[in-house]
C-alpha cells in the first residue's frame, strides 16, 4: 500500500513513511492510493471477530509488509490492553437508542482508540529504524491528553501539545498538565483551537523546521488516526448482526475536525453497509452549513458546552474534498486556494448532490445539548457527555442510527450538572486528578513563539 498527498506534490510513500511524515511535505494530507474493496463474505467473517482481531484485519492491507503480521498483532494487543472494557468499544442499548461507547481508554475519550495504537507504532518504528521524533499537536480537548498518554515516557520521543487557554474543560486541562514525564511539554496558547491548529500546520509546512526538529504529527492529519477509527464502525455493524443480515447501519457522529466521521465515510467506501452518516455539530456549524449549501465558509469560533467541537476549519475536510473531486489534486488545490484568499469556497450543484448522498448534517446549540442530556437521563438513568448529546440530538429523526459516545461524561461535569443537577461519577482514571501538581507554559498564538519555545526546550535538555 502506497500513500499520496491530497495536493499531489508528494511522491508515493509507504506506510512507515506516511506515519512519520504526518502532514505531506506539500501541505496536503496523506491518503492511500487505493482502498481495499471488501466483499460480503469477508465482512461476514469480520463481523464475528473480537475488537483486537478485527483491528488487525482492517489495518493489515494498509500496513502491507512493512510491519510483519506477528508484530502488528502485538502492537494491537498492547494498545487495547489499556482499555477498561474487554470489548474495547462496547455497544449499549439505552432506552431504544444505541450508543457506541468509545471512552473506555486511559483518558476516557474516543481519541484513545487511535492514539494508544499510534504511540506504540511510533515507538516500534523508532526502535527499528533509529532516529528521534518530536511530536507537535494541537488539541481542542481530548486529542492532547490521549496523545500524551500514548507516548509518555517512551524513548526517542518528545511531545509538545498546544491547547487554547481557557477553552478546554478543567478535567481535560488537568489530564494534560498533570503528566510530568520529562518528554511531555504542554503549551497553552492565547487564542482559539483554530489558532493552535494553524500554528501546527504552519510549522509542518516549513520544511526546514520540520526536518530540523524531526517533527511528527498526532492530530488527525496523521493517517493512522483515521485508519484506527474505521475499526469501530466495522465492530458496531458486527455487534448489530450485520454479518448475518447484511443490514445497513447509520451513525451519528459528533465532530469538529471531521476525522471521526471521515473514518466512517472510508469504511463505507471499503464496502461496509453504512446507511446515513450524520454530521453532528454544535454552534460552530461550518460542516453543517456546507452540507446544506455547498459553501464552506470560515466564521467566528464560539465557546460552547461541547468544547472539543469548537472548531471552524476542519483539517480532515481536505481528505473528503479529495474524494469528492474524484481524486483530482489540481482541483483540490484550486478550492483550497480560494478558501485561503476569500475565507470561503463553494462546490457546484452536482458535487453538492453527492455531498448530500454521503452525509446528513445538523447543528445543535447549547440549549439543545442540555435538553438531550436531561431527556436521556430521565428515560434511562444514563448520562451523556455534551458532545455525545449533540450526536443524539442530531439523530432525533433517525432512531436506528448508532450514536458515537465520544467521551465519558465526568470529563464535562459542569455541563452535566447544569443539565441534571448532579455530576457523573468519574471513572478510575480520573480519580484524584484535580489534586495533582501541574506543568504548563503560556505562549502567544504565533508559530514563531512556539518554534522558539521548542528550540529552547530541546537544546536545554
Amino acid at each position: 500500500m502506497k500513500y499520496v498527498s491530497t495536493r499531489g506534490g508528494v511522491d508515493a510513500v509507504g506506510f512507515a513513511d506516511a506515519v512519520m511524515m504526518g502532514l505531506g511535505t506539500d501541505g496536503g494530507l496523506l491518503v492511500p492510493e487505493t482502498l481495499p474493496e471488501l466483499d460480503s463474505s469477508t465482512l461476514r467473517e469480520w463481523s464475528r471477530l473480537r475488537f483486537q482481531d478485527l483491528a488487525v484485519e482492517v489495518m493489515a492491507p494498509f500496513v502491507g509488509d512493512e510491519i510483519p503480521r506477528s508484530d502488528l498483532i502485538d502492537l494491537v494487543e498492547r494498545s487495547y490492553a489499556t482499555f477498561s472494557d474487554p470489548q474495547v468499544t462496547p455497544l449499549r442499548d439505552v432506552a431504544g437508542r444505541r450508543y457506541l461507547e468509545l471512552f473506555h481508554g486511559p483518558t476516557a475519550a474516543f481519541k484513545d482508540v487511535a492514539l494508544q495504537f499510534l504511540g506504540n507504532v511510533f515507538e516500534y518504528l523508532l526502535a527499528r529504524d533509529g532516529g528521534q521524533l518530536n511530536i507537535l499537536g494541537a488539541t481542542s480537548g481530548d486529542t492532547g491528553s490521549a496523545a500524551i498518554y500514548g507516548v509518555r515516557g517512551k524513548a526517542r520521543i518528545n511531545i509538545f501539545i498546544l491547547h487554547p487557554k481557557g477553552r478546554v474543560s478543567p478535567v481535560q486541562e488537568r489530564q494534560m498538565t498533570t503528566v510530568l514525564d520529562d518528554n511531555v511539554h504542554n503549551i497553552a496558547v492565547r487564542g482559539t483551537f483554530d489558532d493552535a491548529q494553524r500554528i501546527v500546520k504552519a510549522l509542518f509546512s516549513d520544511l526546514d523546521c520540520k526536518r530540523a526538529y524531526h517533527l511528527g504529527a498526532v492530530n488527525s492529519i496523521n493517517w493512522v488516526r483515521i485508519l484506527a477509527q474505521t475499526v469501530y464502525y466495522f465492530y458496531a455493524w458486527g455487534r448489530l448482526g450485520g454479518g448475518d443480515t447484511g443490514r445497513r447501519v447509520g451513525f451519528s457522529v459528533p465532530t469538529g475536525n471531521f476525522g471521526d466521521v471521515f473514518a466512517g465515510f472510508l469504511a463505507r467506501r471499503m464496502g461496509l453497509p453504512v446507511d446515513r452518516l450524520i454530521i453532528a455539530t454544535n454552534r460552530n456549524d461550518i460542516l453543517t452549513r456546507f452540507v446544506e449549501t455547498g459553501v464552506y465558509e470560515k466564521g467566528e469560533v464560539y465557546h460552547t458546552l461541547s468544547p472539543a467541537m469548537d472548531i471552524q476549519v476542519a483539517s480532515n475536510f481536505e481528505r473528503y474534498l479529495y474524494y469528492l473531486l474524484d481524486e483530482d489534486t489540481q482541483a483540490v488545490r484550486a478550492l483550497l486556494a480560494q478558501l485561503e484568499a476569500e475565507g470561503r469556497m463553494r462546490v457546484d450543484a452536482g458535487r453538492l448532490a453527492r455531498v448530500r448522498e454521503d452525509f446528513d448534517a445538523r447543528a445543535v446549540d447549547d440549549a439543545g445539548t442540555l435538553a438531550q442530556i436531561r431527556e436521556t437521563y430521565a428515560a434511562a438513568n444514563y448520562i451523556l457527555c455534551p458532545h455525545t448529546a449533540v450526536g443524539a440530538a442530531a439523530a432525533a429523526e433517525h432512531p436506528d442510527a448508532v450514536v458515537l459516545a465520544t467521551a465519558h461524561p465526568a470529563k464535562f461535569n459542569e455541563a452535566v450538572h447544569e443539565a441534571i443537577g448532579r455530576e457523573a461519577p468519574p471513572p478510575p482514571s480520573l480519580h484524584g486528578l484535580m489534586d495533582l501538581p501541574t506543568r504548563c507554559v503560556e505562549i502567544d498564538a504565533s508559530a514563531e513563539a512556539v518554534r522558539s519555545h521548542m528550540h529552547e526546550t530541546l537544546t536545554s535538555a
